[in-house]
């Protein structure tokens, strides 16, 4: 399937052009961003805005579930989420050593009920 170019208005700043580059190539949309700004200033000032504004007129809107769950930004960080993995490793460690551990008490307990 091959993809298409589609205007990203939700993520875009201004009308959603280097947004929908960044969809379409897979890049980061600020590295995009820079990039247009880079090439704008390196001495191609009139025809890099005449080409943004050429994409930004004949390119269609994306549809409304067309970026989908994949470029949503997670709601918790890396850092996070590994925070809270260590967090259940070592409580699972405690309880792994509750449950092998020789618990005497426990063990005359038993004795006694036999």
């Amino acid at each position: 399937m091959r993809k298409k170019f589609h205007l990203d208005r939700r993520n875009g700043m201004l009308m959603g052009v280097c947004a929908g580059i960044s969809n379409y190539t897979g890049w980061d949309a600020t590295w995009v961003r820079v990039g247009a700004v880079l090439v704008t200033l390196v001495g191609l000032f009139p025809w890099t805005l005449i080409a943004y504004g050429v994409a930004a007129w004949a390119a269609k809107p994306a549809p409304y579930d067309y970026l989908g769950s994949e470029t949503r930004m997670p709601k918790t960080s890396t850092h996070e989420l590994r925070g809270s993995m260590r967090d259940i490793d070592r409580r699972m460690a405690e309880v792994e050593q509750y449950v092998t551990d020789n618990n005497s008490r426990l063990a005359r307990e038993i004795e006694e009920l036999r």
